[in-house]
């Protein structure tokens, strides 16, 4: 398994499959096991199997010769945490995460401290910053996730409001050969601030500060 796919043994066939993680997997297993149930053919199966792509937002990966970047949609601690060790999973000795993580507003703030813990304990720097606030102050969501963020991982972790500032900063520090993920929206194409839906989509950002890089 790496960032490119994963190689599976199914029915005695070895296939490769365009999606990552033990969680596709898992995925992979339930999809074939109830086409086999229907009827289908399993050798056809496994071949229009491994034509699926990655959702939209769903462990999305842009690469250039010198960065990768994940874009997820992962908005709780669980989630979270599950694409997180899907990338230190498939990581090489020596190659650093970045995580951009924020909390929605208007919604649970217990997870918001959670959230940041998760990231700061399984990536090597993290930045905080905006999701959706919706009708809060980004300001106060930043405040109750960096109480998350213990003296540990102070110094390698930045809180930046301003949501394009974070993805830039992310990307144009990241060291050659960095994972860089992005979390939180996914498939999102805006960004609530007071009852108005700004847009904003994290893979064209993250595609525009890649060229800058170049």
């Amino acid at each position: 398994c790496n960032l490119d796919g994963i190689q599976l043994n199914i029915g005695g066939e070895e296939v490769w499959f365009k999606l990552v993680g033990k969680f596709n997997a898992y995925n992979l297993l339930a999809i074939y096991s109830t086409a086999v149930l229907l009827g289908m053919d399993s050798h056809e199966t496994l071949v229009k199997m491994s034509m699926l792509e990655a959702a939209e937002g769903r462990f999305f990966t842009i690469q250039d010769k010198k960065l990768v970047v994940v874009v997820d949609y992962a908005h709780t601690p669980g989630a979270l945490q599950n694409v997180l060790e899907t990338i230190n999973a498939v990581t090489e000795k020596g190659q650093e995460i970045i995580t951009v993580v924020g909390c929605g507003g208007d919604r649970d703030k217990t997870k918001r401290p959670e959230m940041a813990e998760i990231a700061c304990r399984l990536s090597n720097r993290v930045i905080l910053t905006s999701d959706n606030p919706r009708t809060e102050e980004p300001e106060a969501i930043l405040a109750d996730m960096e109480v998350g963020v213990s003296s540990a991982y102070q110094s390698t972790t930045l809180t930046i409001v301003d949501r394009h500032q974070a993805i830039k900063t992310a990307i144009l520090t990241a060291k050659p050969n960095s994972i860089v993920l992005i979390a939180g929206k996914g498939h999102e194409k805006y960004q609530d601030i007071q009852g108005v839906k700004h847009h904003f989509d994290d893979v064209e950002e993250a595609r525009k500060y890649l060229n800058m890089r170049t």
